[in-house]
């Protein structure tokens, strides 16, 4: 299997794997799993449809250059949240690793790169996969039942036992999420790449004026920026 086809039997698998869970769940929370396994886009996204949209095809064609330059010889996965592009897998030298970052950065509408790629002599395969899909489902669920954040606000990534979360959310929100997260057996690290907000941008995002009202008469609410560029941090998982 190529390289191009690996990248998009993930999230294939990852709904399967989803939708095997739904039997556990009911109501609102089945088709969260279900919408999040997906990946589909949300309107409860805090990023514009514009910026979905642009995400979704930095990760196709992110996935088509890697493939085509550089074939079998490395495994990475191209994952985009509001223009920031996180890199995981695997590649066998750092002369690679930086190859493939320029590859990435060269692609239109990419803001920044977050280079999390492992360098090693062992590609992981299919069996790897299929475990690291699997716990980005439990994850997914995971946010769904815990309190006081919107599991829509993070996208989830699993390499190797490692949990990326991405998202723009709150520093309460973001530390919630990876605290809950570090609690999953099979979880060996969670490393935060977020894009802080602060809380009042969180309540806007919560409970959006209709557009027209006397109270906010724009489209959309006035939200403040998040960081120019993905705060990176990692939580080693001690049991």
């Amino acid at each position: 299997m190529n390289k191009f086809l690996q990248r998009w039997a993930r999230p294939l698998l990852a709904m399967t794997l989803g939708v095997s869970v739904l039997g556990g769940l009911s109501g609102c929370a089945a088709v969260l799993v279900a919408g999040a396994a997906g990946g589909a886009m949300s309107t409860s996204d805090r990023r514009t449809f514009g910026s979905q949209t642009e995400d979704a095809g930095i990760e196709i064609k992110g996935a088509s250059r890697i493939s085509s330059v550089f074939g079998d010889t490395v495994h990475v996965d191209v994952t985009s949240y509001n223009r920031r592009v996180l890199l995981t897998g695997e590649v066998k030298d750092e002369d690679t690793k930086a190859k493939v970052e320029a590859e990435i950065k060269a692609l239109p509408n990419v803001a920044s790169i977050t280079n999390e790629i492992e360098v090693t002599m062992f590609l992981s395969g299919f069996k790897d996969h299929t475990k690291d899909a699997y716990l980005s489902t439990r994850v997914r669920g995971v946010l769904i039942g815990t309190a006081d954040i919107y599991s829509s606000s993070f996208k989830v990534v699993t390499e190797s036992g490692v949990v990326y979360l991405m998202g723009r959310v709150s520093q309460r929100e973001g530390d919630t999420a990876a605290d809950a997260v570090r609690g999953i057996p099979g979880v060996t690290k969670v490393v935060k790449v977020f894009e802080y907000i602060d809380e009042g941008a969180v309540k806007q995002y919560a409970n959006p004026q209709p557009a027209g009202s006397p109270a906010n008469p724009a489209a959309a609410p006035a939200v403040a920026p998040a960081s120019a560029d993905p705060v990176v941090t990692t939580m080693p998982v001690t049991r």
